[in-house]
């Protein structure tokens, strides 16, 4: 049987990015998960980023919200995780902004994770449509694309996933329903 687990930086009840819960933003997908009370209890509670093990998992998968930008990017637990998930041929999944968290892992060569991958994260429209181009510390588009990745993208908003090996990437919001179905794909088949 499988489980989920939830982890942040610090543990807890994680912040939520104000935009994710606007009104203009719920989908059928937040609606369910709203109602649901254990979904609800598990994101209270969640687990200390740096207590958690790779060893413990088959896959993870990061969230977007622009709240990466400036922790997961630069946090050295979730970069060793990532590290030591995709040397172990596990799955790494991240949308919208989350694809910000493949900024800083190497693989055993030292080289990008995304060197040489098709990638794709929020586009630098997108970005620009939201005014925060500049307020963020970087553009995912552009540090995937300064990093090595094959970066590729579709229309803005629209849902758009790339799969490359291990690596599933989604581009936004209306991504991540599509690229969490590619990791669930990817690990049927593993």
């Amino acid at each position: 049987m499988s489980s989920t687990t939830l982890a942040s930086p610090l543990g807890g009840q994680p912040p939520l990015d104000p935009k994710s819960d606007d009104v203009s933003a719920q989908t059928d997908a937040t609606h369910r998960f709203q109602a649901d009370p254990a979904a609800q209890a598990l994101l209270a509670s969640t687990h200390k980023r740096s207590e958690v093990s790779a060893a413990d998992f088959d896959a993870v998968f990061y969230p977007g919200g622009h709240g990466p930008l400036w922790d997961l990017a630069e946090d050295a637990h979730s970069i060793a995780l990532i590290e030591t998930l995709l040397a172990s041929g596990k799955p790494v999944a991240a949308v919208c902004h989350a694809p910000a968290v493949l900024r800083h892992p190497k693989s055993a060569d030292g080289r990008s994770v995304v060197q040489g991958k098709a990638v794709t994260g929020f586009t630098n429209s997108e970005e620009a449509a939201v005014g925060l181009s500049d307020i963020v510390p970087f553009l995912v588009e552009d540090m995937l694309q300064g990093n090595g990745g094959v970066y590729s993208k579709g229309a803005d908003w629209a849902p758009y996933v790339v799969s490359d090996g291990l690596l599933i990437t989604g581009q936004n919001p209306a991504s991540s329903a599509p690229a969490a179905l590619a990791l669930l794909r990817q690990l049927k088949e593993v």
